[in-house]
């Protein structure tokens, strides 16, 4: 009996010990920002033909969030880009975690698809390896110094998850068109189902071929006292653009975090406070009311509009949030092999011929980049990796794939992720083009095209299958 008691005494000092050694997890965040404008004179990307820039309407930046739960840290990064190339980010995660601690698995490296930046993609966005140029190094230590930068603001915090919805910006941009209106596209056919940025008001507009994510989904951290540390939010808008010439923007991304540092009354705060709109799932969503088109504004007119109302809405309802400090973290990382489409025998025919002889095109211009786009995909591998993670914060997860995503499969995720509420954010660790569904890619349209992109159809299905995977695996955890 003795013995059973010294037996109980031991193990009771053991566990006291070991609990006044380990004291109690606290939930920290801290926020920054790097400034990664590029030098006047850099293509401007998004339009069919890139043009140098000739002047900088707003700076652009990383917007950085770090947060830890006393076991765990994340870094979110939301990059004033168009896309941002799997190099860059590769670079900038070896820097963060060499310098901050933060494994690589466990940063967010995303971009807005501002269709007013230089390009950070290199000399091919298609090589999964290649040697960065000179904006694309500046790029990797901007951002990691962003998230170092934050990491070193790291303060007791709470978090809470916001949602609602927005829809009145959002339309969908492909649509069916009637019988016998469709246009000839660059391959010579008019027997496509559907047409990307129709035009407005026309007659032979039918109905959108998919529907609009209208949710915006938001985390917002704060000190336990209630001073506003950091917001990152993602929304299905394409971007909307309109800064006027060639001026380099960060468009209503950028305009959306201005405005709700100055709705919190935090535009000088120290350390200072961030917010980041990220790109949901917006491959086939845009600004544009095909049905109702607006009259045409001043140069950054709609821009600013549809910022601030996003803002004043998200400002809204931060009232009814609820904060917690028991949170718990996660990411998963993974790089999921897929199929790369390549030219067929028919289209590098095709190909050769435009080439040889640029007046059978059957659109002039067009069909020559297409043509040229073909000879140089002939020559790609046949396979290849693509990176997709997924983050718990605390029950809800991110689910990221690198590419403009269309919002279905946006929706689908909210839908099949096992930690709820659950969202997206596109663009992320890289740059793959237009990620359609299967379905879509059956009914045609710009964003399926080879060229446009070169993913194979069956691809967004894989890439879900490793979300859900993943989220499944952390709250396994």
């Amino acid at each position: 009996m003795v013995r059973w008691i010294a037996s109980i005494v031991v193990v009771l000092s053991f566990v006291a010990t070991a609990t006044a050694a380990d004291p109690p997890r606290e939930f920290r965040a801290g926020a920054a920002v790097s400034n990664i404008t590029p030098p006047i004179g850099l293509p401007i990307i998004g339009g069919f033909s890139p043009q140098p820039s000739t002047h900088i309407h707003d700076d652009l930046f990383a917007r950085c969030i770090v947060l830890d739960d006393g076991k765990t840290k994340l870094a979110l990064v939301v990059c004033d880009l168009l896309g941002v190339h799997y190099i860059v980010s590769k670079e900038a995660r070896r820097l963060i975690e060499e310098s901050t601690g933060i494994p690589a698995s466990h940063v967010m490296i995303s971009a807005t698809h501002t269709h007013s930046a230089a390009s950070a993609l290199g000399t091919d966005r298609y090589k999964y390896e290649q040697t960065p140029d000179d904006y694309q190094k500046f790029l990797a230590v901007r951002i990691a110094d962003g998230v170092r930068r934050a990491a070193n603001t790291l303060r007791p915090a709470e978090l809470a998850l916001g949602r609602l919805d927005v829809p009145e910006h959002l339309n969908n941009r492909r649509w069916f068109m009637r019988p016998g209106s469709m246009p000839t596209n660059p391959f010579g056919e008019t027997s496509e189902l559907v047409k990307m940025n129709p035009p407005g008001g026309s007659p032979n507009l039918v109905e959108p071929a998919g529907p609009i994510d209208p949710e915006i989904c938001y985390i917002a951290v704060r000190e336990p006292e209630g001073k506003p540390i950091g917001l990152v939010a993602a929304y299905s808008l394409h971007y909307v653009g309109g800064p006027g010439g060639l001026s380099i923007s960060a468009d209503y991304f950028g305009v959306f975090a201005t405005e709700m540092a100055r709705l919190l009354d935090a535009e000088h705060q120290d350390p200072p406070y961030v917010a980041a709109m990220a790109n949901g799932t917006s491959g086939d969503i845009n600004n544009n009311d095909f049905r109702n088109p607006r009259p045409r504004k001043g140069p950054f007119e709609q821009t600013r509009y549809v910022a601030g109302d996003v803002a004043a809405k998200v400002h809204a309802s931060m009232k009814e949030l609820k904060y917690r400090r028991d949170l718990t973290l996660d990411a998963r990382y993974r790089e999921a092999p897929i199929e790369w489409r390549r030219p067929t025998t028919e289209q590098e025919a095709w190909a050769k011929m435009i080439k040889a002889d640029p007046t059978k095109a059957p659109v002039r211009v067009t069909s020559e980049v297409y043509a040229q786009r073909f000879l140089s995909l002939a020559e790609y591998p046949a396979t290849g990796t693509i990176p997709v993670q997924a983050l718990r914060i605390g029950e809800a997860s991110i689910g990221t794939m690198p590419c403009e995503v269309f919002a279905e499969i946006g929706l689908d995720f909210k839908k099949l992720s096992p930690l709820k509420p659950a969202f997206m954010i596109e663009l992320n660790h890289g740059y793959y083009g237009y990620l359609p569904t299967p379905r879509h890619f059956k009914l045609g349209g710009y964003e399926t095209w080879l060229g446009t992109n070169r993913l194979a159809p069956d691809t967004s299905d894989k890439l879900m299958k490793h979300l859900v995977e993943m989220a499944g695996e952390m709250k396994g955890q």
